[in-house]
């Protein structure tokens, strides 16, 4: 029987003494292994001691380039920044400080489950660039032989096109362009001058290689006898060259009483097509002090995440030009009435608003927009910036579609009153603002095809084809109508049904619509599609990809 070895007593104590020292150490280690292990985590999380506050929901991103530049600008005249839009709800909380991000989340329409990319999808460019370089043949302006003196008319955008279409009548006559006098007796009374406006030095030094612009008539011409002519509606080539011209024999100045729709939108030089565009948008910027708070809008309404910039014509002057009144009280539309007959230079003063509506003439009203959003695919949560002035009616016929999409946006929302401040009560430049964020919008609907709508669709085109949703107002009044009687209800099949009917609608690149078949005369040029709506061809060419110059090169 073996025996077990007992080691003698001392040795034991030593055995035990160096177990408890190992278990201290190995206790010690754990901790120390513990506490790094939560400093770590806590650095992670707070890179400094100083943590961003996020208890204020309307709180806005912190300030970019953008509003520096803006502070910058407007200095002079104290102008403070707000981080926060005054006055928003809840609901109108940017989405980048919900619990989570709007791109996380499944965006379900009438027409079901519609994900994010889906709706914000831009449509392809099918590589159409812009191309507004001149010819080879292309020459500095010829020696002036007189000045042209401009007097626009409209609201800021028919001003716009007119003076773009006016530079290119200067270069077609050979006259020195005086910088245009901007419309102040038109509806909105607006006392701007062409530099509060537009960026009036970069508009003369951009056109230095096409027409001479000089700022002011100089002051041995001012007593000068001048011809003042209205210029023929959508005219050639011809019509300036050989009866405008001629009147240089007789006069050094000429005054052009209108300017809108002036010049042909086809059928014209190549040359004096590309100088129209690069007029349109690379010499006729607006001002400084514009295009740095319509950039800090735009950059205010990105904190809501991808948006809509819906221009919402249900304006005063707009409902009693057209004569439309469905949806409205009886003494708003009598109020209507007595604008438009007082208005002396509305030709049309007896209109069936009915026989309106039903051709499609009419903007969408607020409701309308509301239901034809909802078709499309758009949630409750869809960030949209109203691009409108005052909305006729004001909340009371906006509660509709403010209760299906609470986060309605506006430059009133957007920026505080003292931002504002130095474009109040100048429509043109309040117009300008809402101008920049449509263009940067991701997403541009318009209620109606005014002029503003016109000129942002074009823009956008020139810009890589943006997506411009535009309404079949014919086609969707008949929906309407049904559900106003409650014949059809909102659903899957009015939502497909709006879906398909704007399947194409969606601003793909297509060839600038010619005349209605059949139409003559004026009514011809009338129908066409306007120059500055869709720049394709004239301005816009199909880029070559280097594989189709590589593979002709190894041809040759």
């Amino acid at each position: 029987m073996k025996e077990k070895m007992q080691w003698p007593w001392p040795w034991r104590r030593r055995k035990v003494v160096v177990v408890v020292v190992l278990r201290k150490l190995l206790t010690c280690a754990i901790c120390v292994i513990a506490l790094m292990g939560l400093l770590s985590v806590r650095v992670h999380v707070f890179p400094s001691s100083k943590v961003s506050d996020l208890t204020d929901p309307y709180k806005l991103p912190t300030v970019t380039q953008h509003e520096l530049n803006y502070q910058k600008l407007s200095a002079e005249k104290k102008w403070t920044q707000e981080l926060t839009p005054p006055h928003l709800s809840k609901e109108q909380a940017p989405p980048h400080l919900s619990k989570a991000p709007l791109s996380s989340h499944k965006l379900n329409g009438a027409n079901g489950s519609l994900d994010f990319e889906k709706l914000w999808k831009q449509p392809s460019n099918h590589d159409f660039v812009p191309c507004v370089q001149p010819g080879s043949n292309y020459t500095a302006p010829d020696e002036s032989r007189g000045y042209l003196l401009v007097h626009t008319n409209g609201g800021l955008n028919q001003m716009r096109a007119g003076i773009c279409d006016m530079v290119a009548v200067a270069r077609i006559i050979n006259a020195t362009l005086v910088v245009p006098e901007l419309d102040k007796r038109s509806f909105w009374q607006d006392t701007s001058n062409f530099s509060d406006v537009f960026d009036e030095d970069h508009f003369i030094n951009a056109l230095a290689n096409d027409v001479k612009v000089i700022k002011k008539l100089p002051k041995d011409l001012s007593s000068a006898t001048k011809v003042v002519m209205h210029f023929r509606s959508w005219s050639g080539l011809e019509y300036y060259r050989d009866e405008i011209a001629s009147l240089w024999e007789e006069f050094q100045v000429i005054r052009a009483s209108k300017s809108d729709s002036r010049l042909a939108n086809n059928h014209l030089p190549p040359d004096i097509q590309k100088l129209r565009c690069r007029a349109c948008y690379e010499a006729l910027r607006f001002s400084p002090k514009i295009e740095a708070m319509g950039k800090l809008l735009v950059d205010r309404m990105r904190a809501y995440g991808p948006f809509i910039a819906l221009h919402l014509r249900y304006e005063k002057d707009m409902l009693a030009f057209s004569g439309c009144t469905h949806g409205l009280s009886d003494v708003e539309a009598e109020e209507l009435r007595t604008i438009r007959e007082n208005t002396a230079y509305w030709k049309i003063k007896d209109i069936n608003a009915t026989e309106q509506r039903s051709r499609g003439y009419c903007p969408l009203t607020p409701t309308e927009v509301g239901i034809f959003l909802t078709g499309l695919g758009y949630p409750s949560n869809t960030p949209i910036y109203i691009a409108a002035g005052e909305i006729y009616g004001g909340d009371t016929h906006m509660a509709d579609l403010r209760s299906r999409y609470p986060i309605l946006m506006s430059k009133e929302k957007l920026a505080s009153v003292e931002e504002l401040e130095p474009f109040t009560n100048h429509a043109s430049q309040m117009a300008a603002l809402d101008y920049i964020v449509s263009v940067e919008s991701d997403v541009f609907i318009p209620s109606h095809s005014g002029n503003m709508a016109r000129a942002v669709e074009g823009h956008r085109r020139f810009l890589g084809h943006r997506k411009t949703i535009s309404p079949d107002r014919k086609a969707l009044v008949r929906l309407f109508d049904k559900i106003e009687k409650g014949l059809l209800m909102e659903g899957r099949k009015v939502s497909n049904r709006i879906s398909e009917i704007h399947k194409k609608l969606q601003g793909s690149p297509r060839r600038r619509r010619g005349p209605v078949s059949g139409t003559k005369g004026m009514d011809r040029f009338r129908s066409e599609e306007a120059f500055y709506v869709n720049p394709l061809p004239d301005c816009l060419c199909k880029r070559v990809s280097e594989n189709v110059n590589a593979s002709t090169a190894s041809m040759r």
